[in-house]
């Protein structure tokens, strides 16, 4: 019996290699999916079923098999359970029981429970409220925080309030209505702030505006001051310098530099400015307030550089000059200290407008100026102008050149005026030495301009060999020469010596010179006053000197450096040839007075019948004025130059005498009218000899003499008295005795002469003379200067 079943068992436990393969997989507990999938993919899914029913079924007898094997221990752990059951049972009815009592206890509890519950609950509610109420507190305070600031005008501050709302607090505020209020204003409240802000700065746009005038003079002021300071400074250094080269002793100076802020001395308000961009720069808007900012300055640059109808330039320049330089004052601040406000190519935009403008004006308005003096003002103001806003670091060199360009212009202008000065002098000296009856007079009218002849101071009262001309003529050139000097610093170029040096010796030569040689050259100026011209002259030549000197003091040249002979100035040279031509004019002044004695034409009797023992009328007048001539002259003319005069004056009469044997009015004469020029002549030159040897001229012209300048008349009156007048053909005899005369006018002359009397008897008288040797060689040299012509 227990056979079969072992050999079914066998049987049914006989496994394919399949089912082995399968029951490793449950038995491993591996994935079973692939197995599966597989038998899906190959159409067997019954064959796996049939498999998985054989595993069951083998797993089955194997725990029925285990079962029987163990079945006391399993018999065991039943009663075991069993008694497990009871002892639950019992902790259940424990439990049971004390759950009980535990609802008992907990029911009040749980009703505490929910009272506490709905405390937190409402604890919650009241926090959350208090801290809603505390946000809307700390809004509402910010808003009225807000609204204080714009009462009060701190704009910027009322901004970071509104920003710290919209930024922190906006979102989170808790009340629809106070957010939807307080949302809408936000953007009003910025708005109005912008448009206050604008506003104020349009009022500081009008006041800046009207106070950049104020702020440029100020500017310049300064720059005055601190030119004027170092101006003294080099003064003292030049002057102990001097001492230094003089060997007069060490001097020890020093250079004290005072330190100036610009921006303490020039005080104005840009606080409106720095707000408006600040706050247009919290509002993201920075760049339309630069824009805007430049738009309205540049129109005001322009309204500024327009030139005033209303008034001339020489009373609008300091106002119009310092308006441009407290606008650029003002805009230099403004690129410093904006914060990127203007950017550095803005202002040099600007800059390079208002230079191009400005040298127009300065151009047109100098074309227009008849002043020196005003030109002067106007140049001084803008060499300030150029000092002030270089500090600044502007380039000014452009407007600087125009007043280079302008310097012959102004030069012209100060030449007109010193000519008109100078010709006023003249014309109100009274041509009298001066007197000076105390040491001031000396200092100031002959020391003051190195005129002195001495170094010892002379007895007073002094008389001065020039007249008051001369000191007058020297003040005129000296304020001149401070007037160009003045004029050509503080230019673009710092060497203006050499241009200082042209003008003064142009001023000299060409308006002194001119004005004084004219004058002594005019019609109405007496002999005398030509005489003290002429020796005024080589004072002004001595002058030279002193005003090159003051030239290079002025342009802070050392003085020994002009002090050379090469340095000297061509006006030296010229004033000399003046003197010259001036003595000529008074060589002229004095002929023409004796002219007005030498009518000979007329005073002569050309045809006398009887030779009077006395000397013509005319003649003693002609030597009266001569001694008259000659006594002034050698009061005012040192010896070469009476010499001149003298000789000048017997010249012009010995001319004169033989221009009136040429005259066409003189148709003969004879040999009486010979005779009496020849006693005229001889008085002549008595009046000659005398004075050249009491005026002490034979001392330092020993070769020479007065008498010598009549020698042509003299030689005429010699021929024509001469026995043998027919020698004068003689070469030799001609140039021993004759030398003086020119063959063509004793031609003419000789052929007026008729040796006889022209009265009505003359021929009876010589009717029966034979014709005399003399009258013979006369008509002899007249053939033979007949034939040679």
């Amino acid at each position: 019996m227990d056979s079969k079943p072992k050999k079914r068992g066998a049987m049914e436990n006989g496994d394919t290699g399949e089912d082995s393969v399968l029951a490793t997989l449950i038995g491993n507990g591996d994935d079973l999916g692939p197995l599966v999938r597989h038998a899906f993919e190959m159409g067997r899914p019954e064959a796996l079923v049939h498999q998985l029913k054989h595993i069951l079924k083998k797993k089955e007898a194997e725990i029925e098999e285990l079962c029987k094997t163990h079945y006391e221990e399993f018999i065991l752990a039943v009663d075991e359970l069993r008694g497990v059951l009871v002892d639950a049972e019992e902790l259940k009815s424990d439990l049971s029981s004390d759950n009980f009592k535990l609802q008992e206890v907990g029911s009040a509890l749980l009703v505490k429970l929910e009272e506490l519950l709905e405390s937190f609950s409402i604890k919650k509610n009241v926090a959350e409220a208090i801290n809603m109420s505390k946000i809307c507190i700390e809004v509402l305070e910010l808003c009225v925080k807000c609204n204080t600031h714009l009462s009060e005008g701190q704009f910027f501050l009322a901004l970071k309030t509104v920003d710290l709302i919209d930024t922190n607090y906006l979102q989170n505020i808790p009340v629809n209505t106070i957010k939807i209020m307080i949302g809408k204003n936000i953007p009003i409240i910025k708005a109005h702030i912008e448009k206050k802000v604008t506003a104020d700065f349009n009022e500081w746009l009008l006041h800046i505006r009207s106070s950049a005038k104020d702020i440029g003079q100020t500017a310049i002021g300064h720059a005055a001051s601190v030119r004027q300071r170092d101006e003294e400074m080099l003064e003292r250094q030049r002057k102990a310098e001097e001492l230094n080269v003089s060997g007069l002793g060490d001097v020890v100076y020093s250079l004290d530099v005072e330190e100036v802020d610009e921006d303490s001395v020039l005080k104005f308000d840009l606080t409106p400015l720095y707000r408006a961009s600040h706050i247009h720069s919290f509002l993201g808007i920075q760049e339309q307030f630069r824009r805007y900012y430049y738009k309205n300055r540049l129109l005001q640059l322009n309204s500024d550089l327009q030139i005033s109808s209303s008034q001339p330039f020489v009373e609008s320049y300091q106002a119009y000059l310092a308006q441009i330089a407290g606008y650029f004052i003002v805009e230099d601040r403004v690129l410093r200290t904006s914060g990127g406000l203007l950017s550095a190519d803005q202002v040099e935009t600007m800059w390079e407008t208002t230079v191009a403008k400005v040298v127009s004006v300065l151009e047109e308005q100098f074309s227009h100026m008849d002043s020196a003096t005003h030109l002067l003002l106007v140049k001084d103001y803008i060499a300030l102008l150029g000092v002030t806003l270089r500090q600044y670091g502007y380039e000014v060199s452009s407007i600087l050149e125009v007043l280079d360009n302008s310097r012959d212009k102004y030069h012209e202008l100060l030449f007109e005026e010193c000519r008109q000065q100078i010709s006023n002098v003249l014309s109100n000296d009274s041509y009298n030495m001066m007197v000076m009856n105390k040491d001031s007079d000396y200092e100031n009218n002959v020391l003051a301009f190195h005129l002195q002849t001495s170094d010892v101071m002379p007895a007073f009262p002094y008389i001065a060999p020039f007249s008051s001309m001369v000191p007058d003529c020297c003040r005129i050139v000296r304020s001149f020469i401070k007037s160009s000097v003045d004029y050509l610093s503080f230019g673009v170029n710092s060497n203006f010596y050499d241009a200082a040096r042209k003008y003064l010796d142009k001023l000299l030569i060409d308006v002194l010179n001119e004005v004084v040689v004219t004058t002594v050259q005019s019609d109405g100026i007496a002999e005398t006053q030509a005489m003290q011209i002429a020796e005024n002259i080589p004072f002004l030549e001595r002058s030279c000197d002193f005003f090159l000197q003051h030239a290079a003091h002025l342009c802070g040249i050392p003085v020994r450096s002009v002090e050379r002979p090469q340095a000297s100035l061509t006006a030296k040279v010229v004033f000399k040839t003046s003197r010259h031509a001036a003595y000529l004019a008074v060589v002229n002044s004095v002929n023409s007075k004796l002219d007005n004695f030498l009518a000979l034409t007329e005073n002569i009797n050309w045809t006398a019948e009887e030779i009077s023992e006395n000397n013509s009328e005319y003649m003693n007048e002609v030597v009266f004025c001569l001694d008259t001539v000659f006594s002034t002259a050698l009061q005012i003319l040192p010896l070469d130059a009476l010499y001149t005069v003298g000789c000048g004056a017997l010249e012009h009469i010995s001319n004169s005498i033989v221009a009136a044997f040429l005259s066409d009015s003189v148709k003969r004469f004879n040999a009486n009218a010979v005779m009496v020029i020849n006693q005229d002549l001889q008085k002549l030159e008595s009046f000659a000899d005398e004075r050249f040897h009491s005026t002490g001229l034979s001392e330092v012209y020993k070769e020479g003499s007065f008498r010598s300048s009549l020698i042509e008349a003299r030689q005429l009156i010699n021929l024509l008295s001469s026995s043998q007048p027919e020698n004068f053909a003689d070469l030799v005899i001609r140039e021993k005795s004759y030398n003086a005369l020119d063959r063509k006018k004793v031609a003419s002359i000789v052929e007026k002469f008729k040796d006889s009397a022209d009265g009505i008897f003359g021929s009876l008288s010589t009717r029966n003379t034979k014709t005399s040797s003399r009258k013979k060689s006369m008509d002899m040299l007249k053939k033979r200067l007949k034939d040679f012509n």
